[in-house]
Parts: structure tokens; sequence; C-alpha cells
């Protein structure tokens, strides 16, 4: 922890501006600075949103000597609790070696109380590490501001502000798994993939067409569908598909969920994986090992992306710049039993 707490102190370099002048400039009190910067209560929202906007606006940055919890904070917005475990697997390994504790919360939108952003502030951990674009620029920066460090972990794209993060080959996790599906000699291929803003389910979609471009096999738009990453969506949009009078002979499936519901679709329809249908899955979550037949899917190493988050973390809380402002890491296909060549093959 020493070296993690000495790497935050430092002095007030000239320029820069005081809890003083932000006060003036906001018409506040220094103490409701001190309260803002702190994540407590007793802030009007207005007055609140006012000392955030200088704050960014000025650049401001804690330079008195804080001592952080012993605690690395993991904040977790709209991920899978399935995905979320194998994270954690990676953190606290991490965390304990450097004798802190692992902390998680589940943002909920719209919870009464203070927000999740102010109680990380009152907390005043070593670290933040944001899973799934959690923040918000202005979140970002308040937190810059208290002299908390933050690391985006995004399995679902990169993060929209500029801050150190982990992620996945994802576009390159699309090609190696449709390259797969054609080598068994498929070419009727359909892909459910995940919401059009997800970077990571766009770099999925268009890695699977890339490589059926190369292939002389262009995907057909008719046979694409864009919807949440949801056993229930994989459901709908894999019935909607296997009805069609020309049905696809593999299904592509942007995450393990969707694919679930396209065995599931199958099994409504009739339908045998492999026999009639081969399923691909992304991400290769435990239950992939579980359901009949096992499936084939494109693993993303979470635990092993939870683990460099967090060394970048708490080289960011020492004071150091990381080697490197973007990681990511390779996927890899796991072939499984719900793969094989088209019956009419």
């Amino acid at each position: 922890m020493t070296d993690i707490a000495d790497g935050r102190r430092r002095g007030r370099r000239r320029g820069e501006l005081t809890v003083a002048t932000i006060a003036q400039l906001a018409g506040v009190s220094k103490p409701t600075v001190s309260k803002v910067l702190n994540g407590r209560a007793g802030v009007a929202l207005e007055t609140r949103q006012r000392v955030e906007a200088l704050l960014r606006e000025h650049g401001y940055r804690r330079p008195e000597a804080i001592a952080p919890a012993a605690i690395l904070e993991v904040v977790f917005y709209g991920l899978e609790r399935h995905m979320a475990i194998e994270i954690m697997r990676g953190v606290e390994p991490v965390a304990r070696r450097h004798e802190l504790a692992v902390a998680f919360t589940e943002v909920v939108e719209h919870a009464p109380g203070r927000t999740w952003a102010e109680q990380l502030l009152a907390r005043h951990p070593v670290g933040v590490i944001a899973v799934c674009s959690a923040f918000t620029p202005e979140q970002h920066a308040l937190l810059a501001a208290s002299a908390i460090p933050l690391v985006a972990l995004d399995p679902s794209g990169e993060p929209l502000h500029a801050t150190p993060s982990v992620g996945a080959t994802n576009w390159s996790g699309g090609i190696t798994a449709a390259r797969h599906l054609l080598d068994l000699g498929h070419r009727k291929i359909a892909v459910i993939g995940g919401p059009p803003e997800s970077l990571s389910a766009r770099a999925r979609l268009e890695g699977c067409r890339a490589a059926m471009d190369a292939a002389g096999t262009r995907l057909d738009d008719r046979l694409v569908r864009t919807v949440e990453f949801s056993f229930e969506h994989g459901l709908d949009a894999g019935v909607e598909l296997l009805s069609l009078p020309d049905r696809p002979t593999a299904v592509l499936c942007g995450n393990d969920l969707q694919a679930l519901g396209v065995y599931a679709a199958a099994w409504r329809l009739g339908l045998r994986i492999p026999q009639d249908l081969s399923v691909v899955g992304f991400d290769d979550i435990d239950n992939t090992r579980w359901c009949s037949p096992p499936m084939t899917s494109v693993r993303q190493p979470l635990a092993e992306m939870g683990a460099t988050a967090a060394r970048m973390l708490l080289t960011l809380a020492a004071g150091n710049s990381p080697t490197h402002n973007r990681i990511e890491l390779a996927t890899t296909l796991v072939v499984r039993g719900s793969t094989a060549p088209p019956a009419q093959a």
C-alpha cells in the first residue's frame, strides 16, 4: 500500500486552481466543494452539477495527500453475473498480492439516495475498474479530480472517453467463428448480432462478414438479425430465421445467451443440433459446457482481462503511467459438439 499511497502525494503546482478558487467561481463555500469531491450528501443537485462542471472545465486535481482505503473497487454496469464472476476471479488475486480488498458495485439506475458515483467518492478506494463503460466522461473527470484512478474493462467495446482500458479481439473472434463454419462446408450462415450501438457486436458481425467475403461467400443480409444480448432475443430471432422456407444451416451468435436461445428455437421447431443446424456462441461462459450438445464458442479471456485491468490500475495508483493505454487480449475458438458439416453436404 505504501507505494500506491505515495504515488498520490504531490503539492500544488503554480497556476493550478485551489478549492477556494473553485468555490469562488461557483459562488459556494469551500466546504461545499469538499463535499462534492468526497461524494458527501448535503449539496443541492443544481449546485453539485455547477461545481462538477467547474472541476471538469479547469481540470482540477486534488493536491493534498489522501490516504486511500485499502480497497480496489469494481463497478459492473449491465453485465451478466456469470461474466462478472470470471472477471472478479482475475481481479482478486492481483489485489490480494497488494494487500487490498476487492469490493464491487452493480449500477442501478434511478436508485434512491446518493448516486453510485458519489458513493465511490465517499469510500475513496485505491482505484476503480469500470466494466462495460459505466462511466460517462463527466463522472470520469470527477473521479480524476478526487485523485481516484480509473481503468475501463469492456467486453462490449472501447470506452467513450480517453482512459486506460482492457478489451478483447472481437473482430478476429468473428472471423475465427465464421471460418470454422465455412471450413465445415456451410454457406447458408445466419448471424444474430448484438445491438448496433455495441462496438463489440458490430466488430463481431463485421469480422464474420469479412471472413465470408474472403471465402467468396457473401453474408446474406436477409439472414442477419441485430438484437439484445439475451436468451429471449436469441430465441425470438432463432425461431424467425429457422422458420424461413430456405433456412440457414448454421447460426453464428453475438454471445452465448443468444446461442442458447437458438438451441431452444431449434428444439421448438424439431431441429437437431448439429445434425440439422450448427450453432456458434461467443464468450464461452460455463453454460456452454453444460448444454446438450456442448456449445462451440469463441472464448473471451475474462479472468485474464480482470487481472490485466487490476495490474494497470495499480500502476496508475502508484503514480506511474501504464506501458499501453489500450490492451486487447486474444479470443480463441473452443470447438465442441454444436458444429458439424451441413446435412446436404
